[in-house]
């Protein structure tokens, strides 16, 4: 090689590697996803329409005439109520994980810190992390619609006789003290209590269905039984609203399932396929079973199907296959028929809308079956290799989350009865909460 080549290749090299060096520095810093957010975007818009409108007409259609606007203002000032508190301290205590970083993890472990209250450093730049590369806004969306439906299921318990404002104060107080705690052991990484367990929940069997589903058999049982219950009529007033809002729910359950896979790709994908085959499983199921027991199927019955096999395949959604979606639907279906109508019965609690029965029971199922079926040798994607061991991890997960929703629920509704009072009197109960509490009448007379 003569002096005039060795000199022009270094003159090309002095020009190309500094680019080359700058195109190494560019990979590696994280860079904004268009699909991936473009999807986030749709998912966290499905799972708002979750509860408005879809819970909203679904309870709303299940209750008397005379109390349809009152279930679905609470619907609504949840919503609203939940995102305040949310960009307040909600998003900060879930996912701040600054103390489980500096080691601090006795308490952190429960519960995270406040190094993100009210969305301190969060800009239009900010990424969620080096792996999901999307809006860090987006994210803080995505997961406030969680915690917007979580607390407007537990409505269902204790519909048509609760104060609208002790339900404002209930709620406020219950996201702070159970929703963000559970959401933070089980989400926030390691150092959360139950993600160091090893609990699989995909995108929320444990912490929004179980969870909610508890609260609303303790609101239930501590409010007593409706005036009349069970031997005056309480039948749905509305199930063409009721069937809407089932419908709408399946549809937003997408985004809520396959959303959790926080990216455009094949997670997502197998999530969204598993939830619809879990879904018609237990609406068959439910169908079949209420069909042999009672003699004939019933819209209210498919419906609440749906809602069974939607609430179970979520904690598995991410790490089974379709075979093994199929059984958990099966199984939600019928074993959240039996529970919400022989067990409810037997036992006499008045869950006026099967919130624990479909919610809790099905969160149960799912959660439970999510250690069997996300084993590659049942056709799971999971990483699960002794099976018992971690359905164990998964019964563990369970019991904590029923505990622990259980005592701090019972103490705060408990409190806020001797305080303020919970219950309706009994000539508003008789007339009805939308007039009562709101001046206002859903239906013409």
């Amino acid at each position: 090689m003569t002096l005039r080549k060795i000199a022009g290749l270094g003159a090309l090299l002095s020009v190309v590697m500094p680019g080359l060096a700058m195109a190494a520095d560019e990979v590696a810093a994280p860079v904004l996803n268009s699909g991936d957010t473009a999807w986030m975007l749709t998912a966290t818009a499905l799972v708002l329409f979750m509860t408005i409108p879809g819970l909203a007409l679904f309870y709303g259609g299940m209750v008397r005439s005379k109390n349809i606007l009152s279930v679905m203002m609470q619907c609504f000032a949840i919503t609203g109520l939940i995102s305040i508190l949310w960009v307040i301290y909600g998003y900060s205590i879930t996912f701040d994980t600054t103390g489980m970083e500096q080691g601090v993890t006795n308490f952190n472990s429960f519960i995270g810190g406040f190094g993100k209250a009210f969305l301190v450093g969060v800009t239009p730049e900010s990424l969620t992390s080096p792996t999901a590369l999307f809006p860090e806004a987006v994210f803080i969306t995505f997961q406030m619609t969680f915690a917007i439906i979580t607390p407007a299921l537990i409505v269902g318990a204790f519909a048509e006789r609760m104060k609208f404002s002790a339900m404002l104060i209930f709620m406020g107080v219950w996201f702070t003290l159970v929703y963000a705690p559970i959401a933070h052991m089980v989400w926030s990484g390691d150092g959360g209590l139950m993600w160091d367990w090893g609990v699989l929940d995909f995108a929320g069997g444990t912490v929004v269905h179980i969870n909610a589903g508890i609260a609303g058999l303790v609101a239930c049982i501590v409010l007593g039984k409706r005036k009349g219950y069970p031997s005056t009529p309480m039948a749905p007033h509305n199930l063409g609203y009721t069937l809407m809002g089932a419908a709408m729910l399946w549809i937003g359950w997408f985004g809520f399932n396959a959303g959790s896979a926080a990216a455009a790709n094949g997670t997502a994908g197998m999530a969204m396929l598993v939830t619809q085959i879990a879904t018609a499983a237990a609406a068959l199921g439910w169908m079949f079973a209420e069909w042999i027991t009672h003699g004939k199927p019933s819209a209210l019955g498919i419906a609440s199907g749906v809602v069974a096999g939607l609430v179970a395949i979520t904690p598995a959604a991410g790490t089974v296959g379709p075979m093994g979606s199929v059984v958990i639907g099966l199984a939600s279906g019928v074993i959240c028929f039996f529970c919400a109508t022989s067990l409810k019965r037997k036992l006499g609690y008045d869950d006026s809308l099967d919130a624990f029965g479909v919610h809790g029971i099905g969160g149960i199922v799912g959660a439970i079956l999510t250690g069997v079926f996300a084993a590659p040798v049942l056709g799971g994607f999971g990483t699960v290799t002794d099976i018992p061991a971690q359905v164990w991890i998964q019964f563990k997960g369970v019991a904590f989350t029923v505990i622990y929703t259980a005592i701090v629920t019972f103490i705060i509704l408990k409190v806020l009865d001797a305080v303020m009072g919970l219950r309706v009197t009994e000539e508003e109960e008789a007339v009805g909460l939308d007039l009562a509490q709101h001046n206002e009448r859903g239906y013409n007379l």
